[in-house]
């Protein structure tokens, strides 16, 4: 199968690595034709993912005209930037057969759209082309080929198929489903409730604190995916659970890097402007609290987050907030 990764960070390229790995002709493309330069002459991402060789059989590049002609493509850049990226290659990768991948995790500021919905938009293929890929898999583990478990998600039964075959790997084994808008909110929304974990471990909360946020968190991705029409079995899954679980209390999670560095007492600029990857929770908790006012769903630990970061709210006074609202049946 000849198939091409938009975006050459360290999932990026990681995702070349496995798609090489099970026999496919891979394109790595990246933004910077100095990176792509870079990357191509040391066959290592020093940046994203150092350590790790890049077998020469992986085309790395940044000339858009590579791009023609592939029967997968897989996006792999931050969820604010896909437009742009989706916009600038569309007439190198519009294909009547092609099917479109998206691995990025989030939903975009201006439009509230996930990221498949940007795909098929900009791109103007039909929705059963388009499908999400996601999970507990951070690249600098998966690249060292420790056993991992991600969810392609899809309408179209045959599609996802070929997509879950075109990774499997005796340490990468990948689940199907065809609750696209399930895993795609879970995989944005796990980010916030990441931050806010981290939050928790800079202020010096202790392991209880951590097991209620990650318990209710979940119950807040859940309410809102249901009324978006996803199924809520999926947040009890990879997709959902697992996701959360490892990005709250991995030391590989940039969303609860931030949380750490706010909780510490920095503000949010200062938090990011010592990181070199997009930490993409930041923009969904603005993305996913208006969400939740449109569709009339209580997020209380997302508006907390969400005043803890751009209202400059302090965690005591927050966290008093949320233990001092109305007792609730745990179901609610």
């Amino acid at each position: 199968m000849k198939t091409a990764v938009i975006g050459a960070g360290g999932w990026g390229t990681t995702i070349a690595l496995l798609l090489g790995e099970a026999g496919h002709e891979v394109t790595l493309w990246a933004r910077s034709e100095e990176f792509a330069s870079m990357v191509s002459l040391t066959r290592e991402n020093s940046t994203y993912l150092p350590g790790i060789s890049i077998p020469t059989g992986i085309n790395i590049t940044h000339d858009s005209e590579q791009l023609r002609g592939k029967d997968l493509y897989v996006f792999v850049v931050p969820s604010q930037s896909l437009r742009e990226v989706a916009q600038t290659l569309a007439p190198f990768l519009v294909s009547s057969t092609a099917l479109y991948i998206s691995a990025s995790k989030g939903i975009e500021r201006s439009t509230l759209r996930r990221m498949t919905e940007v795909l098929q938009e900009v791109l103007g293929v039909s929705n059963d082309r388009c499908l999400a890929f996601t999970g507990p898999s951070h690249a600098e583990e998966v690249a060292r080929k420790i056993p991992t478990l991600v969810t392609a998600a899809g309408t179209d039964p045959e599609a996802v198929k070929i997509v879950q075959n075109a990774f499997f790997l005796p340490y990468f084994r990948v689940y199907s489903t065809s609750d696209v808008i399930g895993v795609e909110l879970a995989g944005a929304l796990k980010n916030v409730i990441a931050i806010c974990a981290g939050i928790i471990e800079g202020e010096g909360y202790g392991d209880n604190t951590v097991a209620a946020l990650i318990s209710r968190g979940l119950a807040e991705m859940r309410r809102l995916g249901v009324a978006l029409g996803a199924d809520e079995q999926t947040f009890a899954g990879i997709a959902g659970l697992g996701d959360l679980v490892v990005t709250c209390l991995s030391k590989h999670s940039r969303n609860r890097k931030v949380g750490e560095e706010i909780g510490r007492g920095k503000t949010l600029n200062e938090a990011l402007a010592g990181m070199k990857m997009v930490a993409e929770g930041v923009w969904t908790t603005e993305s996913a609290r208006e969400l939740a006012k449109l569709h009339n769903i209580e997020m209380p630990i997302v508006e907390e987050t969400y005043q803890i970061l751009f209202e400059g709210k302090d965690l005591q006074t927050a966290t008093r907030d949320l233990m001092r609202r109305e007792a609730k049946d745990e179901r609610w």
